[in-house]
């Protein structure tokens, strides 16, 4: 067989190039000391050892996410230490408020301001923040202060029930925050009480402000209790003179408690056994104007053979009167009456005919009742404001009212609804919040006086204190365990993660590491065959028949 020149050096190069690429490779594995350097090394191998990489990135994730809960559950822990160490400092406060034989109305003066100093305080713990700059008691909501003084003594939460968590391994997630309305706002009271809260709606600038209040009359509370209250006010013109006042309902039913009372400032109002103050200048509000729809000039027309009828339609509602009698034309208030009694209607200054039961003009009276609507010689009147429209009557309705009652019809114009005025709200609660219990106890030791009667109140309000307190003290006691059982379930996912990532680590070295002897002889060996081939290829390509003329 003849061989060809070019294809001797073509089969030279090639054996020389696969040598060189076994020495290179074998020289990677010496430098990076691993001997699966792709796949195709080792495809088992290779599967293996992409798995125990992504196993030992979470790993190091885990790791990272324990730490942090760590230290988020650590400044949780110490602010709630801090937390209790208050709690713990105003629990001698009452204690020593209850001393009412002794102690003066400038002693408990004294006493309130150092309560108040505990109360800050406790606002700036119960706002404590992370290394993150997020609220730790603020739920979800953790860019967002949760707890927020409104004004008369009052405390509000703005955070959510919700909580974080962490991946600590696998398996295991932990909590790293408490919500704030857990740990400081459902906190059983002594007694059924109440919060209050001015509505967003308000519309008086600046706002008027709603104090914490205080029950004064538990029996009469407890039987408004779980009802809440609402405070309205008024126009002004409700009242005569004209002046600020308000109507106190039950909220859900709306039921009137007390009606167009004047309001006063700072002055105290009492309701159901409930003591608050709203101090300020509340929005009050803007009177109704009637809608009306005068009759025109009056056409005598008897419906009493062919019946008509017209919708009347007021805020949405539509009623239809029914139109079958004789009316008259005769001369004076007769025929008026007549129209009136047919459409269900009357003026008692001068109406006297009856209404029979089960006739249309008794239906169209029933109504009228409906829709808000009264009907006197002057005309349609919607005394709430809503706007009243009259159509889908007939040429003889026309005649009859004096005003158009076809197709469209009238609409009244004039009517303007009453716009209430601003709103306050007394939410009755089986809970009272530490702040909230801190600031009732501090208002009512500021607002004592040196009597029998006033020092009573206050010893209540002292015992009620210290119930509360004490409730605080155990909530908190019992989240301080929970974070302290999340700790150690840290450490223990801590521990177990070190194990299993010790343990990852041998199996990826088994799989990945190189054998430096093996790999050392196998060099050895390739760079003599490398050799050989270069050798062997510069001997023949010496060969000629040249050589041997």
């Amino acid at each position: 067989m003849r061989v060809s020149t070019s294809q001797i050096y073509n089969i030279a190069n090639i054996g020389m190039r696969d040598a060189q690429v076994e020495v290179d490779k074998t020289h990677q594995q010496i430098s990076t000391g691993r001997r699966v350097l792709s796949p195709a090394d080792d495809p088992v191998a290779a599967t293996g050892i992409l798995s125990l990489n992504q196993e030992l990135s979470r790993l190091t994730q885990f790791s990272k996410n324990i730490d942090t809960a760590n230290n988020n559950l650590s400044l949780e822990d110490t602010t709630l230490q801090s937390v209790v160490s208050l709690v713990q400092r105003l629990k001698e406060l009452a204690v020593s408020a209850g001393n009412t034989a002794v102690l003066s109305a400038s002693d408990y003066k004294a006493i309130a301001a150092e309560v108040d100093g505990a109360l800050n305080g406790l606002l700036q713990l119960q706002n404590t923040r992370n290394a993150s700059g997020q609220y730790i008691f603020a739920g979800f909501q953790s860019q967002i202060q949760p707890f927020v003084n409104t004004g008369g003594g009052n405390y509000i939460y703005q955070g959510d029930e919700g909580q974080l968590y962490v991946q600590a391994s696998t398996t295991i997630s932990v909590a790293v925050t408490d919500s704030g309305k857990r740990i400081f706002m459902d906190l059983p009271s002594s007694n059924n009480t109440f919060t209050t809260l001015a509505s967003s709606s308000n519309r008086a600038s600046p706002a008027a402000i709603i104090s914490v209040g205080d029950v004064y009359d538990q029996s009469a509370f407890d039987k408004l209790f779980p009802e809440d209250m609402l405070v309205t006010f008024n126009a002004m013109s409700a009242v005569i003179p004209p002046s600020p006042n308000y109507t106190v309902t039950e909220r859900t039913s709306g039921k009137i408690i007390v009606e167009k009372q004047v309001y006063i400032s700072g002055q105290d109002i009492e309701v159901n056994g409930a003591r608050f103050s709203i101090s300020g200048s509340p929005y009050a509000g803007i009177p109704s104007t009637p809608a009306t729809i005068p009759l025109g000039t009056f056409t005598a027309t008897d419906f009493s053979v062919t019946n008509a009828t017209i919708d009347i339609t007021v805020g949405g509602v539509t009623e239809t009167l029914t139109l079958d009698q004789n009316i008259t034309t005769n001369a004076g208030p007769d025929s008026l009456n007549k129209l009136l009694t047919a459409l269900g209607g009357g003026d008692k200054t001068f109406y006297d005919l009856p209404i029979n039961a089960g006739t249309e003009a008794a239906k169209n009276f029933k109504k009228l009742q409906n829709l808000g609507i009264t009907l006197t010689g002057t005309g349609f009147s919607s005394p709430n404001g809503l706007n009243i429209s009259i159509k889908n009557g007939a040429l003889s309705t026309d005649a009859l009212l004096g005003l158009t009652t076809q197709t469209t019809g009238t609409t009244s114009m004039d009517g303007v609804i009453a716009q209430a005025g601003d709103k306050f709200v007394i939410e009755s609660t089986g809970n009272q919040g530490l702040l909230t219990t801190v600031s009732r106890f501090s208002e009512a030791m500021k607002n004592v006086t040196n009597t029998q009667n006033s020092k009573e109140d206050l010893a209540k309000i002292v015992a009620r204190t210290l119930v509360s307190l004490e409730n605080a003290m155990t909530n908190i006691a019992a989240v301080q365990g929970d974070v302290g059982a999340r700790q150690n379930l840290l450490d223990s996912s801590k521990d177990l993660n070190a194990d299993v990532e010790l343990n990852s680590r041998e199996i990826l070295s088994q799989l990945e590491d190189l054998d430096y002897a093996e790999a050392s002889t196998r060099l050895q060996m390739q760079t003599f065959v490398l050799s050989a081939a270069q050798q062997s290829f510069i001997k023949i390509s010496e060969l000629s028949l040249f050589k041997y003329l």
